[in-house]
């Protein structure tokens, strides 16, 4: 399992370790969830109410079933690389293999848009009742970053554009442009989130929609 240690950080920081098994959140029952998000064992069984495991077993379980994802993906034959590979294993054990399937991921590894990848993984940040969970922002974006790790091994670049811009901002029309274009693109959920950590009030860029973005 050494090669898979990102995958198997993300999935215990996020799951987190439960030494009980406790219902699910919909049926108040089945299926059960113990350890790193385990509801199978590795011998098919599920889990019950009432059960218990220790840490040990706890990632003993987890890497039974990073291995089966593992496998499952590699009957696709897709063209990953292995921080690809390690993304979607994290991304696969918290949405489930169907809805993996269900999801534009192998299309768009077939033309390679590894952006529009990412972009579709971010999406998944809902609840049953379509409420956005705070900790799947977090899980999808650095699931997203671990899956470009390879094409852009320097995120910090990135960064670095973006406090320039901030820096030299003088709000000329392609300036303006430029940041209208990238919101365009941005994923809302991460914007609102950005815009709520930012501090930006609402009658802040309302003001400025008005004022400075009127002749564009």
């Amino acid at each position: 399992m050494f090669y898979f240690v990102n995958a198997i950080d993300i999935i215990r920081k996020y799951e987190g370790f439960n030494e009980s098994a406790y219902p699910d959140q919909v049926t108040g029952g089945a299926p059960f969830t113990l350890g790193y998000g385990t509801q199978f064992y590795p011998d098919g069984s599920p889990v019950k109410y009432g059960q218990y495991c220790t840490k040990e077993k706890a990632l003993e379980y987890l890497q039974h079933e990073i291995s089966c994802i593992k496998d499952d993906l590699d009957g696709l034959n897709l063209h990953i690389d292995n921080s690809m590979r390690q993304a979607l294993i994290s991304f696969i054990h918290s949405v489930g293999w169907k809805a993996f399937l269900y999801s534009s991921i192998i299309d768009q590894v077939e033309q390679q848009n590894w952006v529009g990848i990412t972009e579709e993984i971010k999406c998944w940040i809902f609840d049953q009742d379509r409420v956005v969970v705070g900790n799947l922002l977090e899980r999808r974006r650095e699931e997203s970053c671990l899956f470009l790790s390879y094409i852009n091994p320097s995120t910090s670049q990135v960064g670095e554009i973006l406090l320039a811009a901030f820096r030299n901002y003088s709000a000329a029309p392609h300036e303006i442009q430029a940041i209208k274009k990238l919101e365009e693109g941005i994923n809302p959920y991460l914007l609102a989130e950005f815009a709520n950590t930012f501090q930006i009030k609402q009658a802040d860029w309302i003001d400025q929609t008005e004022e400075v973005l009127h002749p564009i």
